[in-house]
C-alpha cells in the first residue's frame, strides 16, 4: 500500500497488481513501437501525486520497466498568473479553464507519434507558482508516460482530446472528508492561516471535486489509497472511499 503519511519511505510499494499493468502497457509499446500513455486522475487531495511518486519509484526499481518510464504531469500546463489576472481567473487557479487544455493534448499527441523522438514537457514549480516550459524531457527510450490530473476524464469540448491520448485511466478515490482535510493541512503547511486554508478548499477545491467525482466512472481501474478496489466500485451518493486508516496529510 502507498505510504500517504507525507514523510520519505524507502518501503512505499503500489499494489502488485497496478504494477502489472505498467508492465503490459510497456510490452504492448515494445510489440508496436508506440509510446503508452498511462492517466492517473481524481479530485484535489486523493493521492494523485502520492500514488505516481511511488509509482516511479517501484518502476525504477523493477528489471523489466526501469529507465522506461517517464512523467508528465497535467499541472505543467497551468495557464500563467498574469494570463489569469488578465482573463479574471486568478481566484479560480485550478479550476479546468484555467489550464492549457489544448497543449496538454498535444503534448500527449506528440508523446505516442511513431517514429518516436524526444518530447520536451513543462513541470510546474510550486515555489514560484508557475510552470516552467521544457524543464521535462521524455526519452526516446521511454516505453510508459505516466500523467496525472484533476481532468483527465472530465466530458467537456476542451478536456476530451487528452482523454483521447491516454490508453488507460485510473482514478484515485477518497472520501470526502478525508480530502478537505489533507487539503487544509497542506495549505497550512504552506504558508496560509487555517481559517483561510478551509475558505480556500471549500470554495476553490470542491468546486473542481464536484466536477471530477462522476468522472470515476470512465476509468479503467479504481484505487483507494494505493489499492485497487474497482473498476466495479458503488459511486452513488452513499459510496464512502475510506481509508483502513488515515495516517495524515496528501498531496494532490
Amino acid at each position: 500500500m502507498v505510504d500517504l503519511s507525507g514523510a520519505p519511505s524507502d518501503a512505499v510499494v503500489p499494489d502488485p497488481r497496478l504494477l502489472a499493468r505498467v508492465r503490459s502497457l510497456a510490452d504492448a509499446a515494445r510489440a508496436d513501437g508506440r509510446r503508452r500513455v498511462l492517466g492517473i486522475a481524481g479530485p484535489p487531495g486523493s493521492g494523485k501525486t502520492t500514488l505516481v511518486a511511488a509509482l516511479l519509484a517501484a518502476t525504477a526499481g523493477d528489471a523489466g520497466v526501469a529507465g522506461h518510464v517517464a512523467h508528465v504531469p497535467m499541472d505543467g500546463f497551468h495557464l500563467l498568473d498574469a494570463d489569469l489576472v488578465r482573463l479574471g481567473r486568478r481566484d479560480r487557479k485550478g479550476a479546468p479553464d484555467t489550464f492549457d487544455a489544448a497543449a496538454y493534448a498535444a503534448a500527449l499527441e506528440s508523446v505516442r507519434e511513431l517514429p518516436r523522438r524526444e518530447v520536451a514537457a513543462p513541470a510546474f514549480d510550486h515555489a514560484v507558482g508557475e510552470p516552467q516550459p521544457g524543464a521535462l524531457v521524455v526519452p526516446v527510450q521511454a516505453d510508459v508516460v505516466v500523467t496525472e490530473g484533476n481532468y483527465l476524464l472530465l466530458d467537456d469540448e476542451a478536456w476530451r482530446p487528452v482523454r483521447d491520448q491516454l490508453d488507460e485511466v485510473w482514478f484515485c478515490a477518497l472520501a470526502d472528508d478525508v480530502r478537505v482535510e489533507r487539503l487544509v493541512h497542506r495549505h497550512v503547511a504552506a504558508g496560509r492561516a487555517p481559517q483561510d486554508a478551509r475558505a480556500w478548499v471549500l470554495r476553490s477545491d470542491e468546486a473542481n471535486a464536484a466536477l471530477v467525482g462522476p468522472t470515476a466512472l470512465r476509468a479503467d481501474v479504481v484505487v483507494l489509497d494505493g489499492r485497487v478496489v474497482g473498476p466495479d466500485a458503488d459511486f452513488g451518493p452513499d459510496a464512502d472511499f475510506r481509508p483502513e486508516a488515515d495516517p495524515g496529510p496528501d498531496e494532490d
